[in-house]
């Protein structure tokens, strides 16, 4: 069915956030005309059942709503009529004509409004490549902190920069180009291009990306790539290519409805031609009239619609629901898809006879002037344990190294082990440590009056669900699932281990995630892509299936993918699967209903059994069925309603 209007005029390469949010606000205007017409017709109903003698006025609230509804659908089918085309617009319209000249507006209104509110979902879809590129854009900074070769500082634009150039990056700012750091030390999150769950530590030498943010320290950078070549620019072209891959679904009633409408001119025809009887044309003509099949699809959508919004999934493209049912492969993101993507304390080790509370008191306390991912992983440890921090004296941090105060009377050092060796506290590391840190955890150690006193593991924690969703779509026949990510192997083997994933791919960036999505589809499997960061949207893109991460996702990773989990529940995967595949039968139920009410109805209506009265509401009794047929999906997943819908507990 054609889109109500040119929502996807704008190109993505040309995208602006003006053209997004004015596509926007026409949906939405649209969406509440559309809602205003189901009101009219919604108080007809009452009006028709309360009020004894209101019939005047629930036809013409009933007339009033279908008119409202079904101008859009007529001048949809004017359109195509212009262009030469057949399709379902001219059936919708047939159908709406042959209830308006019955006078039955409730069922012209009905129809009219399934096939808008599909049309709505449909065309919100066309503004998401816009989006994307437009959220992707705004990433960079529009201008950058330029080094003079005289010392000076100047502002420039960003798109003036040129490889070379030496630029400062202040702690907060995002990194407006890719380059080297020249001078400076600092943490650098760079989740939204590879997609590492811990913030990494940068000094000269080091290489930096366009589009991530600098955490603590001053840094100085050679500018390397710009605008359209820097890693963030090439990710936004993978997104474009993506989409303009992406096959157009077919539908299975365009398919035929050009030659439909013809045929049930010439059946008429010769109804008329046999029997001379034009009783018999007008039934055959009502009985015709493809309603139940145009609901077939609309209404059970909308219903599965309504049963994936209760349970937090937002679904921006119909056909991407019907799609989720087919498909044989699942590629999860890791950090913050599979895992929560929050530093947090998994170990707590004290030394000598130190205790715990203790230990955690003098760390968070003298970790607590610090803005760094590991500090407030220790401090809001400290906060759920109960535990009264101390105001640190003379803090001083040492980027990316650790940090020293004075607590208490004592003087503490809590920092990375080569940091606490070259500041003088010796002690044997194999000793005192049963973990290796290349198991994706970060050590911390502690060490009071220059005497190591314990250490602390942090990673990032699996989701609870993670595990169990796996299983269960193992159980529904899902043949491959695999894990891709940025971050290093060792980290990728741990968590797939935690959650029973057997396929890994480690160290990728976003172009890598794009090759794996390929070749595994070129091996003939429909691919679902799951993931929550900007490293995620070009494979998010390019897989049969976007679903992105919704609570902890980017905006440019949910405007990319076609699903979003807006509460970040695993556990609705399987459930998408398995509502597509009940959504797919009950569609089938509902063609097989309509195909026997028409031919059961085009029999008798021929044979004269049928005037066109009883036309009229042997028509209307298959819509009916076909709409309560559908109606059974509004309750799938109840029993997933008051289920919690937790993001992690420590592993």
């Amino acid at each position: 069915m054609s889109t109500l209007s040119s929502t996807a005029a704008t190109t993505p390469e040309t995208a602006a956030p003006e053209d997004v949010r004015d596509s926007l606000r026409s949906i939405v205007s649209r969406l509440v005309l559309t809602f205003f017409g189901f009101l009219c017709l919604l108080n007809s109903l009452l009006v028709r059942t309360f009020i004894t003698r209101g019939e005047a006025v629930a036809s013409m609230s009933a007339l009033a709503g279908a008119l409202i509804l079904a101008v859009p659908v007529f001048g949809m089918a004017i359109r195509d009529i212009r262009t030469g085309r057949l399709s379902i617009n001219e059936l919708v319209s047939l159908a709406l004509l042959a209830t308006f000249a019955q006078g039955n507006y409730m069922t012209a209104g009905l129809v009219a409004f399934f096939m808008l509110l599909t049309e709505i979902v449909l065309n919100r879809t066309a503004v998401g490549a816009r989006a994307s590129i437009a959220s992707l854009i705004q990433l960079t900074p529009d201008a950058a902190m330029k080094i003079n070769a005289d010392g000076t500082v100047t502002e420039v634009k960003t798109h003036d920069l040129v490889p070379g150039d030496v630029i400062r990056v202040r702690p907060g700012d995002n990194i407006p180009a890719d380059g080297d750091v020249t001078r400076g030390m600092s943490s650098v999150n760079q989740a939204t291009i590879t997609g590492e769950s811990l913030p990494v530590d940068k000094q000269p030498g080091d290489e930096v990306f366009a589009g991530t943010s600098n955490l603590n320290g001053m840094l100085e950078i050679k500018v390397r790539q710009v605008a359209g070549q820097t890693t963030i620019g090439k990710v936004r072209d993978l997104i474009l290519k993506a989409e303009q891959t992406r096959l157009p679904i077919m539908r299975i009633i365009d398919q035929y409805m050009g030659y439909y409408t013809p045929l049930v001119l010439v059946v008429a025809a010769l109804v008329w031609l046999f029997t001379r009887d034009l009783d018999r044309v007008i039934s055959v003509m009502v009985v015709l009239c493809p309603v139940a099949f145009v609901l077939a699809t609309p209404s059970a959508m909308v219903a599965a619609l309504s049963a994936a919004s209760r349970l937090g999934i937002l679904i921006k493209n119909v056909a991407d629901l019907e799609a989720a049912g087919r498909i044989s492969g699942f590629i999860f993101d890791k950090t913050g898809t599979l895992t929560t993507g929050q530093l947090a304390v998994q170990r707590l080790v004290p030394v000598g006879d130190t205790q715990p509370a203790e230990l955690l008191h003098l760390a968070a306390s003298a970790e607590s002037f610090s803005t760094h991912p590991t500090a407030r992983a220790l401090i809001r440890l400290a906060e759920e344990a109960g535990v009264t921090l101390s105001e640190p004296q003379d803090f001083k941090e040492v980027t990316g190294k650790g940090v020293t105060a004075t607590i208490e009377g004592h003087r503490m050092a809590v920092g990375r082990a080569v940091w606490l060796r070259e500041s003088g506290i010796e002690f044997d590391l194999s000793s005192v440590v049963d973990l290796d840190e290349t198991e994706g955890f970060s050590l911390i150690f502690v060490a009071r009056d220059d005497r190591l006193i314990g250490w602390m593991g942090l990673r990032d924690q699996t989701r609870d669900q993670a595990a169990a969703a796996l299983e269960q779509l193992q159980a529904l026949r899902i043949q491959r699932i695999a894990m891709v990510t940025g971050d290093r192997e060792p980290v990728a083997r741990r968590v797939a281990r935690e959650i029973g994933c057997q396929e890994v791919a480690a160290d990728c960036l976003p172009q890598d995630k794009v090759d794996f999505v390929n070749r595994v589809r070129s091996e003939g499997y429909r691919l679902a892509v799951v993931g929550d960061g900007v490293n995620d949207a070009p494979a998010l893109a390019a897989g049969d299936l976007g679903i992105a991460m919704g609570a902890a996702g980017s905006e440019v990773a949910i405007n990319s993918a076609t699903i979003a989990l807006m509460n970040n529940d695993l556990n609705r995967l399987p459930f998408l699967v398995k509502l597509s595949r009940t959504t797919r039968r009950v569609i089938n139920q509902n063609f097989l209903i309509g195909l026997i009410f028409i031919l059961g109805g085009l029999v008798l209506a021929s044979a004269g059994y049928l005037n066109p009265v009883i036309a009229a509401i042997l028509q209307n009794a298959g819509s009916l069925m076909v709409v309560f047929n559908s109606a059974r999906l509004v309750r799938q997943g109840e029993e997933l309603s008051n289920a919690p819908a937790g993001n992690s507990t420590p592993s």
